[in-house]
């Protein structure tokens, strides 16, 4: 078992690719004769023949000569860095020069170790099995933390669904309408400049908007019939509820959730609850969550009501520009049609 190990190991190493990028012929030469053995070899004698190169075949380690005409080998390693496809390819620079602002400037740059000229086989050899080795296990490496991130992102969005789902605990097509509102949310804030992280953190906040609902009596958000004063206090109180959950996290997700939460009844008149606050001093994530869970509710058919027209619904939400919502947002969500209907695609429903 151990010797077919090392066949595999063996056949790992001779399958990969060398390029040696270097303008002298006999440095290419002898490199060549060093690597051929254990490795396939292509060669460049030129800075934009090994982009060309690289663009069509990506080898798994580079040699760099640093000292190049037309385009020197700092400026293609530069290049290579700076493009995500090729970043993680590791350089190792050849050259005859070795002082301190040489090296510096290189490993800056990008490269990960150098071969000084006159070049030898042993060291060549050595340089180049050990960078490979490290390059493998840093793939690897990245390669699990973007499968574990996927599966923290994919289990936070579950718990969100739950959380969300917890406060909806009473509706219908909860589910739905949460993942619905908040896309709205996300083109919305993306229109009004947003930039995409905050954009994405809005979009996983949004669904938590009602998570204070689950601390109001069943026969209040059941209730048949329309609600007293007092039901209503109690009603109202879901906002707060909500915002004393979500803010117990100090994580900058919850902390959005929370402002959501207590601030997505309040109106841009100051007629809303449950502080009554009026204009900018509502925070504009929940101006938007305000908005966005208005026309989702309008063009959602439920037992009780049929489905708004986008027509419909976005004439009322121009009627309550300066009253119920903010000014600028209704304006601003009246332009994006398109991509209002793009979302509505997305869930299936025909506006």
């Amino acid at each position: 078992m151990v010797n077919s190990m090392l066949r595999e190991t063996a056949s790992s190493v001779e399958s990969k690719k060398v390029l040696i990028v270097d303008d002298v012929p006999q440095n290419i030469d002898l490199l060549k004769d060093i690597l051929k053995e254990e490795y396939q070899v292509q060669v460049a004698k030129s800075g934009k023949v090994a982009l060309s190169i690289i663009e069509r075949s990506p080898p798994d380690i580079i040699l760099l000569d640093m000292m190049m005409p037309e385009m020197s080998g700092l400026e293609v390693c530069h290049k290579l860095k700076s493009n995500p496809v090729t970043q993680d390819i590791p350089i190792i620079f050849l050259t005859a020069v070795t002082d301190a602002e040489h090296e510096r400037e290189a490993f800056e740059t990008g490269c990960v170790d150098f071969i000084t000229k006159p070049i030898t086989p042993l060291t060549t050899l050595a340089r180049v099995r050990t960078h490979l080795q490290l390059s493998e296990k840093n793939l690897h490496n990245k390669h699990l933390i973007k499968i574990k991130t996927q599966e923290l992102d994919d289990s936070l969005k579950s718990a969100i669904g739950m959380l969300g789902e917890m406060g909806h605990l009473n509706d219908v097509d909860t589910g739905v309408h949460m993942w619905r509102m908040a896309d709205y949310c996300a083109i919305l804030a993306r229109a009004v400049g947003w930039d995409e992280e905050r954009v994405e953190l809005l979009r996983l906040a949004a669904p938590l908007h009602d998570t204070g609902k689950v601390g109001i009596p069943d026969a209040i958000l059941k209730s048949p019939n329309k609600l007293n004063d007092e039901e209503w206090e109690i009603m109202r109180q879901h906002t707060v509820i909500g915002y004393q959950i979500l803010i117990q996290s100090e994580a900058p997700l919850f902390k959005l959730a929370a402002e959501v939460a207590l601030g997505h009844h309040e109106k841009w008149d100051g007629s809303g609850y449950p502080k009554k606050l009026a204009g900018k001093a509502i925070p504009e994530s929940a101006r938007i969550v305000a908005l966005a869970d208005v026309f989702d509710a309008l063009t959602m058919e439920r037992p009780y009501k049929k489905s708004w027209s986008n027509k419909e619904a976005l004439e009322h939400i121009r009627n309550a520009k300066d009253s119920h919502f903010d000014p600028y947002l209704v304006d601003c969500f009246l332009s994006i049609e398109d991509d209002i209907r793009q979302v509505q695609e997305k869930w299936g429903i025909a506006n």
